[in-house]
């Protein structure tokens, strides 16, 4: 069986640390271009216009729009049939590899440091950093690496909601979050929202950050009745009166993505997550016959991440049965 090489990993990994560090994705750009249009507060239409211009100085020489870098971090898709060179552990060494020469070479802000005594590595490397969520894909020989450079500091809140409170409380914890975050400066807006709903506590964040980190705009839910909840939400964070960093206006959210988990009868956990205004993620599809193909839609919620099942036919299978 051919194995995917550590040295295509390596470059792999490099490469999305930079393009991720320094290139705006194509959707979140003309989801802005779409909000500038639209705005008519003067003030928020000025920087979503800086926006736009600043974009393009730092595609044109290289380096980073915005100085705070993020705090890089991983989402790996293993395809079941893929085999790696030295297997993963090898491949989180290439993960942290690259994220160090990343930090020195683009370069991005050297942002994590030790909790208490506050040391800092200088490379972006550390005690459970970067972080690397792994998923897999049934029938696949490939591996997907994502990197994405969020904010680590605010954007994000979290309530236990009830049954009760139903679409009503949903909306409101969502306006309640959208109007702090605007006052308090909380998140860079205009933002990718990303809502985890149901799950356990944990997993209701893990959710959330995911479905601002790793969808793209205008990407609907498959359940018609979250997707049309998503439009609504854009719509409300849209109509409170605030723009673009706060400025009065009505760019706040350039769209809204909600992903859900089964949760406990009694409750219903609810976590908010703004993207920043730079949205940087980058993916590297590596393949067992070493070809590399980069794109910045990461495909992440497939239909097997979002299985309601206990199994999941293989392809054989369905060929089997079909046949």
């Amino acid at each position: 069986m051919s194995v995917i090489t550590i040295a295509a990993l390596d470059e792999a990994a490099f490469q999305i640390m930079c393009k991720a560090g320094i290139e705006i994705p194509e959707d979140y750009r003309q989801g802005i271009e779409a909000m500038s249009g639209e705005e008519t507060g003067p003030l928020s239409c000025f920087v979503l216009e800086s926006m736009l211009d600043n974009w393009t100085v730092a595609n044109n020489d290289r380096r980073p729009m915005c100085a705070d870098t993020g705090v890089p971090r991983y989402y790996v898709k293993v395809g079941n049939e893929a085999g790696i060179e030295g297997g993963f552990i090898a491949l989180e060494a290439a993960l942290r590899g690259a994220t160090a020469r990343a930090t020195q070479e683009v370069p991005l802000r050297p942002n994590r440091v030790h909790p208490l005594s506050r040391h800092d590595n200088n490379n972006n490397v550390g005690i459970n950093a970067p972080e690397i969520e792994w998923s897999f894909e049934p029938d696949a020989d490939w591996i997907d690496i994502t990197t994405v450079h969020k904010g680590g500091l605010f954007g994000t809140d979290y309530r236990m909601l009830f049954p009760g409170d139903g679409v009503d409380g949903i909306k409101r914890f969502f306006l309640d979050t959208m109007v702090a975050f605007g006052k308090r400066g909380l998140a860079c807006q205009p933002a990718i929202v990303g809502i985890g709903l149901g799950g356990s506590k944990d997993t209701t964040m893990v959710l959330g950050k995911q479905a601002a980190c790793l969808r793209t705009v205008g990407d609907r839910n498959p359940d018609l009745e979250i997707a049309a909840l998503e439009l609504a939400l854009t719509e409300l964070g849209n109509s409170i009166g605030m723009g673009a960093m706060g400025f009065a206006g009505r760019s706040m959210v350039v769209d809204t993505h909600i992903e859900v988990g089964y949760t406990h009868t009694g409750g219903m956990p609810m976590s908010v997550h703004c993207f920043c205004l730079s949205s940087r993620r980058a993916t590297a599809r590596l393949f067992s016959d070493g070809g590399i193909a980069y794109r910045t839609d990461p495909q992440w919620f497939t239909p097997y991440m979002r299985r309601n099942s206990i199994g999941w036919p293989t392809a054989k299978q369905i060929s089997t049965q079909s046949g």
